[in-house]
C-alpha cells in the first residue's frame, strides 16, 4: 500500500459515516447560535436581567463588532462575495456533478453559514442605521439568534437526511 491509501484508511473521507463530521456540525451550529454578531448571547441575557453596567458592556461590544463587520464589508465586501460565490460554486460542482461526498459535506456546512453571514451583515446594518440601544438592541440580537437557530435546524435536518441517504445508498464499504 502506498501512503495515499494509508492516509485515506486512517481518515475516513466518507464524511457522512464519520463521527467527526457530525461533531463538527454540532459545534459549528452551537457556536453560531451562541456568538450573535460576535457577542456571546449570555451578555444579552445578563443585560436584560441586570441592566446598568451589563447593558453598557453589551452596547459597547455590539458597537465594536457592528463597526468591524461593516468596515470589512465596505472595504473588501465585493471581493469576499466573489470568492465566497466561487468557493460555493466549486463545492457544488465537486459535490453533485463529480459526486464527491467530502465536497457535499463541506457544502452542507458552508452554504447555510454563508446565509448566516449575510444575515449578520444585514442585522449589523440595521443596528447601525437605527442606532439601536437598550431593549431595541436586545430584541434585535434575540431575533437574529432565533433566525440563526432556524437556519441551523433546517441545515442539520437537511444534512442528516442527505447523510442517511448517502450511507444507505453507498452501504458500509462505500459502494
Amino acid at each position: 500500500m502506498n501512503w495515499y491509501q494509508n492516509l485515506f484508511e486512517l481518515i475516513d473521507m466518507r464524511s457522512f459515516s464519520n463521527l467527526w463530521f457530525w461533531i463538527a456540525l454540532a459545534v459549528v451550529w452551537s457556536t453560531a447560535s451562541h456568538w450573535v454578531l460576535g457577542v456571546p448571547f449570555d451578555m444579552v441575557i445578563r443585560a436584560r436581567k441586570q441592566g446598568g453596567q451589563a447593558e453598557t458592556d453589551l452596547e459597547d461590544m455590539v458597537r465594536i463588532n457592528v463597526n468591524r463587520l461593516l468596515y470589512i464589508a465596505r472595504v473588501s465586501g465585493l471581493w469576499l462575495l466573489g470568492f465566497g460565490c466561487f468557493f460555493l460554486t466549486m463545492l457544488a460542482l465537486l459535490a453533485f456533478y463529480y459526486d464527491m461526498e467530502f465536497a457535499q459535506a463541506l457544502l452542507l456546512l458552508g452554504f447555510p453559514m454563508s446565509i448566516v453571514g449575510l444575515l449578520s451583515l444585514s442585522t449589523a446594518r440595521l443596528i447601525q442605521d437605527e442606532g439601536s440601544t437598550g431593549e431595541v438592541l436586545r430584541r434585535r440580537m434575540t431575533r437574529h439568534r432565533f433566525f440563526v437557530q432556524v437556519i441551523g435546524m433546517i441545515s442539520i435536518f437537511v444534512t442528516a437526511m442527505w447523510g442517511m441517504y448517502q450511507n444507505m445508498s453507498l452501504g458500509p464499504l462505500g459502494g
